[in-house]
């Protein structure tokens, strides 16, 4: 035990009462784990767990509301004016035969005990309220203080045990904004064979909180030291000693974690900036003409292998969908020469609701260059500010803007519904992109008649 070093005044009050209550009917109860280590790190916590000595039948006795979340392994959720705190009895695990969960359960009398369990010293710190102290038995203080992430004990053990710990290992280097451990390193290494056990879900969850750092790359290269990035997603180490054109100063792995970093801090968009560039290794020609390397139409290719790998990993379809469109657009080659239509023609062709992340994704392209690209920045920010005149123009971008709806062009032009409905709606479009002032209903059923002339619909 240590003298405390806990800003207690930021506990919430309802988590000090819980822990009295349960104090008063003759048990411990301590608050353990990540909210503990972000106290401590002076960062804002979010979620409130409590250990204690009590059985889950025990719980129920001392609070009137509890729901048995995960009972079987000692587990309830306290509610207290409808704020919910999970109360986990202490309790230590038998062996993982599976590599994701303990093949026995049982519960135990110290917190001692219950900590060893845990996967990182930092995670395995406890705070007792009604005496003001704090319980880390394994140093996990030291190691915050000194940035550095270890396992408890015997780190091989630690990750046979569960292999997802060795992914929330490499995330925490990066949230935590911590140095791994040698011996710590070495064992992850080892537990490949467990980490393939682990379920796609997980996978993709961990990958996500990775993207809420300051610097996600942190989390990716350790990733790639260590070898999950070769079970997870092999196509990414093809970019490692990739060379690219003379426009980059770096191989496409540094400049994808470069490009990584630079984006703000919204996960979706970070996941398609790590996965960007996923086509130009098997793109990748060199050019006699211009002595140099292309990357040909890696975009396409690159946004095909990511919507594969997106489905594998069971990501949403909003966002599957999201991430693989803004791969396939992230080439945005705007100049001021662009004209008017051609701008509108762009807004309709990425969509409308895409271009934030879109251009926030060019613009940390640009950067992760390693060369200076005050021009293309400066462009993006043209373009932007064409497409907010479009915007405010209120052109029409889609079929939905035109001012003729496909019932009233049956009706007026006595044609029969079906798929020539669509083509002759969009090649109005066409017509209404070049030149916004056609758009009228008396204009677009003449053009609508034009495109009937030229070929007979049925």
């Amino acid at each position: 035990m240590s003298a405390t070093r806990i800003p207690h005044d930021q506990i919430p009050g309802q988590v000090r009462d819980l822990c009295r209550r349960l104090e008063a009917a003759g048990h411990g109860a301590w608050i353990v784990g990540g909210c503990i280590r972000d106290l401590l790190l002076g960062l804002t916590v979010n979620d409130w767990d409590v250990a204690t000595s009590a059985r889950p039948e025990q719980v129920r006795d001392v609070f009137r509301k509890v729901i048995p979340t995960g009972i079987a392994h000692g587990t309830v959720t306290v509610l207290l004016s409808g704020n919910q705190y999970e109360v986990t009895t202490l309790r230590g695990e038998g062996a993982y035969s599976d590599g994701r969960r303990p093949d026995e359960v049982f519960f135990v009398e110290g917190i001692e005990d219950d900590l060893a369990r845990r996967d990182f010293t930092v995670n395995a710190i406890a705070y007792a309220p009604d005496t003001d102290t704090l319980i880390d038995p394994f140093g996990g203080s030291a190691d915050l203080a000194s940035r550095r992430l270890r396992a408890v004990g015997v780190a091989a053990e630690r990750f046979a045990e569960d292999g997802l710990r060795i992914l929330r290992g490499a995330r925490f280097v990066a949230t935590l904004e911590m140095e791994l451990e040698d011996e710590t390193e070495r064992a992850m290494k080892g537990a490949l064979e467990t980490y393939r056990k682990v379920s796609h879900e997980r996978v993709r969850d961990e990958w996500m909180k990775a993207m809420k750092a300051k610097r996600p790359s942190r989390a990716f290269e350790v990733m790639r030291r260590v070898g999950i990035l070769e079970v997870t997603l092999p196509e990414l180490l093809r970019q490692v000693g990739c060379e690219q054109n003379r426009w980059h100063a770096f191989p496409v792995w540094e400049h994808t974690l470069a490009t990584l970093d630079a984006c703000p801090p919204d996960p979706v968009l970070r996941l398609a900036a790590l996965l960007h560039d996923l086509g130009k290794p098997e793109s990748r020609a060199h050019s006699e003409k211009t002595d140099d390397y292309t990357f040909y139409n890696h975009e396409r290719i690159g946004a095909r292998m990511a919507e594969h790998w997106l489905r594998d990993f069971r990501f949403s379809n909003a966002e599957r969908q999201t991430i693989v469109g803004l791969i396939r657009n992230h080439l945005i080659c705007y100049d001021p020469s662009w004209s008017d239509a051609a701008v509108r023609r762009f807004v309709r062709r990425v969509g409308s609701e895409s271009i934030p992340r879109l251009v926030a994704l060019a613009r940390a392209d640009a950067m992760g260059k390693g060369k200076p690209v005050d021009d293309e920045l400066s462009n993006l920010d043209e373009l932007l500010a064409r497409i907010a005149q479009v915007a405010a123009a209120g052109s029409a971008l889609g079929v939905t803007d035109l001012a003729l709806r496909g019932d009233a062009l049956m009706r007026e032009l006595g044609i029969s519904p079906g798929p020539h409905v669509g083509v002759i709606l969009r090649a109005l479009l066409e017509r209404v992109l070049e030149d916004p002032n056609l758009n009228t209903r008396e204009q677009l059923l003449a053009l609508a008649a034009e495109e009937i002339s030229r070929e007979p619909v049925e």
